[in-house]
């Protein structure tokens, strides 16, 4: 899920007045891409849409948007930002931010479009900018056109009824299934509770998870399973594994599974140059090629970082796992 859809829901379903700032057009260098989105209420901002000067202004516009909507609750607005020395950023480009106030009255179609990218949908939103603009409208995006993307059609200009914003929402959330509950396992857990994934973490020792309640991490489903490989045979094409378990035998038999599934996005697993050498021999002597074997990265995390505390190999192989992400979704864009 989103993590502004969430706290939208929330806001609204609370009975807030809150404005959408949403990065419309990015031209040249600009701190956060388009699509990228802040909430604004009377007294918080939540997210992002790059920091420094600008966000202190977009604020600022938005505030005055929530007093305008009290005369025009749907009021919106679009306006350009650029990013030189008039905002102190030295970014360069321009940003065109669109401003939109929601209440409670916009509580329907954001519930569904969040259930929609809950289903793993990906879902257009398409908002007008104008004297009279419409209701906001979801609709599904053309076959084949899943890739989030953010336009917007300014037509004779942006007080023109003709403006026009949309954009592509994606479920963001990538599928990790994470094995081994020990400590790196465990501070694994904790990086990856504040990145756009859901974590099946998977061990046949119960005792060794924390409780549920202390854990804190919406994204994240514990398995205390005997039979660990079975996480391997529900999961869904492109999954992300990491397996780090206390027994090296565990290690081999799963990446032995792994392996010949073939479909995964990405196969870690923790350990020294040592075992990633004795895993080749054994897994050649289960019939693997080099080819496939070399798709398995152990030892896991980025080059150069070379602490092994807990905490720091978390960091380092959560670095590599958001690589594979953007590697993947940089080629799932080429082939589109």
């Amino acid at each position: 899920m989103q993590a502004w859809l969430t706290d939208l829901q929330q806001l609204l379903a609370h009975g807030d007045a809150v404005v959408l700032v949403t990065v419309a057009r990015a031209e040249g260098s600009a701190p956060r891409d388009a699509g990228t989105k802040m909430i604004v209420t009377r007294d918080c901002a939540r997210h992002t849409i790059g920091g420094g000067h600008l966000e202190w202004k977009a604020i600022e516009s938005a505030r005055q948007v929530l007093r305008d909507g009290m005369r025009a609750p749907n009021m919106r607005r679009l306006e350009r930002f650029a990013l030189g020395p008039s905002l102190g950023q030295c970014c360069g480009g321009a940003v065109v931010l669109a401003f939109e106030r929601l209440d409670v009255g916009d509580l329907g179609w954001v519930t569904s479009l969040a259930k929609r990218l809950a289903a793993g949908q990906s879902v257009v939103r398409s908002v007008s900018f104008g004297p009279a603009p419409d209701a906001v409208m979801l609709s599904d995006p053309e076959p084949g056109v899943e890739a989030a993307d953010c336009l917007l059609w300014d037509g004779a200009g942006f007080d023109d009824s003709s403006a026009l914003l949309t954009e592509t929402i994606a479920p963001r959330d990538f599928p990790v299934v994470l094995f081994g509950a020990g400590h790196v396992g465990a501070a694994l857990v904790r990086v990856l509770a504040t990145l756009p994934c859901h974590v099946h973490w998977v061990d046949e020792r119960d005792a060794q998870f924390p409780p549920p309640e202390t854990l804190g991490a919406a994204n994240v489903t514990i398995d205390a399973n005997d039979a660990p490989d079975e996480a391997i045979d529900k999961a869904a094409p492109h999954t992300y594994f990491i397996v780090m378990t206390h027994n090296h035998a565990r290690d081999l038999d799963l990446a032995e599974r792994i392996l010949r599934r073939g479909d995964f996005a990405f196969f870690g697993m923790i350990g020294s140059h040592t075992k990633r050498k004795q895993f080749e021999h054994r897994l050649a002597a289960r019939g693997f090629d080099p080819a496939q074997v070399a798709r398995m990265k152990c030892p896991l995390g980025v080059d150069g970082i070379v602490d092994k505390s807990p905490e720091i190999i978390a960091i380092s192989a959560a670095a590599q796992l958001l690589q594979a992400v953007e590697a993947n979704a940089a080629h799932s864009a080429q082939m589109v």
